[in-house]
């Protein structure tokens, strides 16, 4: 039998290697782009096709992928002119693996529901690296059943796949994962300011981390970057992690519970924005710490 035909929406930095993963395991696959066009060359080359809207796509394919920056952009896709809602019919499942607010991914798929299609949540983790090499970690909030039909659309580009509960779940979950990874990155910014400031080799700082528990990924990524001189390593946006740090407070604050370490978190990635930095990537946290500070933590 041949596989479903899967939609695409969102050709980016994570997307691309998603598509080209995806065409690499024979899934016939239909895109849409909006203005950057500087990715999709090779995937017309394996033989992708381009729609014009998400109606078009939704008509056309078994399933959806939305690949987008968060849930105005998914809502604009899903509720839009030529919007995926528009053409939704049973048997339609739309896999959302954008970081998204909870309550918008509620009203979207009770919106889908209403029209026999289904929403599965199934935002990544990991890099545009690992996307390249079709290695991503996802964490999926579905029923059973649902979850097994998308597991093999997943697998193309997925090295690890988590059903983490039920709907709803994987965004839930994925707040929390990023909470965690931006205040690793923001610790790691304020602690090379520290030890710059008071005369401490930051090469030291990161050989004698690297050796103990506090080593990670981020730490390798970030640290390691900066005693380099790198500040793009970890390719994820200043403005990005703002963003998902604001559904984080705000999650917790619907709950609610309290979140005086998230507030201070997302506040120093809202700083940093404010700083010019919303555009750089989230290593340059650092830099903002330099603004801050009126003095040089790494060279380059």
């Amino acid at each position: 039998m041949s596989n479903p035909h899967v939609g695409f929406i969102g050709i980016g930095m994570m997307g691309h290697g998603m598509a080209k993963h995806l065409l690499a395991k024979d899934f016939p696959l239909t895109f849409m782009v909006h203005r950057d066009r500087s990715r999709i060359a090779d995937l017309v080359e394996a033989g992708a096709k381009e729609a014009k809207t998400p109606a078009e796509l939704a008509r056309a394919c078994d399933f959806m992928i939305l690949c987008v920056t968060g849930s105005p952009q998914v809502e604009e896709n899903v509720f839009g002119a030529n919007g995926i809602l528009g053409a939704a019919r049973a048997g339609l499942t739309v896999i959302d693996t954008s970081t998204a607010e909870p309550g918008s991914t509620a009203k979207v798929r009770a919106a889908l529901a209403e029209k026999g299609a289904v929403l599965v949540d199934a935002p990544l983790a990991r890099t545009p690296k690992e996307a390249e090499e079709g290695r991503l970690n996802t964490m999926v909030g579905a029923e059973d059943a649902d979850f097994a039909r998308v597991k093999p659309v997943l697998a193309t580009f997925c090295e690890n796949i988590f059903h983490v509960g039920p709907p709803g779940a994987g965004h839930t979950l994925k707040l929390v994962n990023n909470f965690l990874a931006l205040t690793t990155v923001a610790s790691i910014s304020e602690a090379f300011a520290v030890a710059s400031k008071a005369g401490v080799r930051l090469d030291k700082l990161f050989e004698v981390v690297s050796q103990g528990a506090i080593n990670s990924p981020i730490f390798q990524m970030v640290a390691g970057g900066a005693v380099a001189g790198d500040l793009a390593r970890m390719k994820f946006s200043i403005q990005n992690a703002a963003k998902d740090l604001r559904y984080y407070t705000q999650l917790a604050e619907s709950l609610p519970i309290a979140t005086s370490i998230g507030e201070a978190v997302h506040q120093s990635y809202e700083q940093a924005v404010a700083l010019g930095l919303g555009e750089r990537m989230v290593p340059s946290m650092i830099e903002a710490q330099e603004k801050l500070n009126q003095m040089q933590i790494v060279k380059r």
